[in-house]
């Protein structure tokens, strides 16, 4: 079978799913009615992810500036992270999904923190799909949380600060077993990166969409994915390297 990147697909994927209040007001219905509509576009890109290969797909589910909102929205969000927990973690675990929280969790009531360390310990062993949910997240608090995650190695000497590098630095950010995301994408129209995955989209290819999270479908998911396919990627390189290591490589594949 061919890998994801013969075939031109992300491995990893991550989104910020943004839209769901105006998708509610459009509708002239309470915001949460769109948080709840939602999770059907969650379930519908982590299938889809599935089908097409995609090997880990990270959400932006509630960053550590969304306990600014409303009480009563965040209160509906943090049951809705429950019920989801409770009805979705069965039918991921039977697709094979591992599924991890990343974010500072404890701040979340101890109910639903019970709920995420029983989820990730029934898919711990699953393969075919790492979907992470960033909640509680930011990405400078990931990086702040790195950097006293190093300074704590370095005051018990398990590591030299003339040691630290970037990849040093990435082996203590959240997901350092993982891949970087190849496809950052947005939904709800904002072209802004919110404080997401910050050190680890470094060389994400952007993808903006005004589509409201509710309505990003398996269809407007996979016109997502078909443009990074056009995508040249370059990494600092010029587009003829890019085009002559491509041709070395399937030569060597034969």
């Amino acid at each position: 079978m061919a890998s994801a990147a013969e075939r031109r697909m992300p491995s990893h994927v991550a989104i910020i799913m943004d839209g769901n209040g105006r998708w509610a007001k459009q509708r002239g219905l309470p915001r949460t009615a769109g948080h709840r509509e939602g999770v059907k576009s969650v379930r519908a890109v982590v299938e889809e992810s599935v089908r097409r290969g995609v090997e880990t797909l990270t959400l932006f589910a509630f960053s550590s500036e969304n306990w600014q909102r409303p009480r009563t929205e965040v209160n509906i969000l943090m049951e809705l992270f429950v019920s989801a927990l409770r009805n979705e973690v069965k039918r991921l675990h039977e697709n094979q999904v591992r599924l991890r929280i990343i974010g500072e969790r404890s701040a979340f009531p101890e109910k639903l923190q019970h709920r995420i360390a029983e989820a990730e310990a029934l898919t711990a062993d699953n393969n075919r799909l790492n979907l992470q949910v960033a909640a509680n997240y930011g990405g400078r608090w990931d990086i702040v949380q790195a950097a006293r995650r190093m300074l704590a190695d370095v005051q018990a000497g398990r590591l030299q600060p003339e040691a630290i590098d970037e990849q040093v630095f990435a082996e203590h950010l959240s997901f350092p077993d993982l891949p970087e995301p190849d496809l950052f994408i947005r939904t709800g129209g904002e072209q802004r990166l919110s404080n997401f995955v910050l050190w680890q989209s470094a060389y994400a290819e952007l993808y903006f969409t005004d589509t409201l999270w509710p309505a990003f479908n398996e269809s407007a998911y996979g016109l997502a994915l078909d443009d990074y396919a056009r995508r040249q990627r370059r990494f600092g390189r010029t587009g003829e390297q890019v085009e002559t290591l491509a041709a070395v490589s399937a030569y060597a594949r034969g």
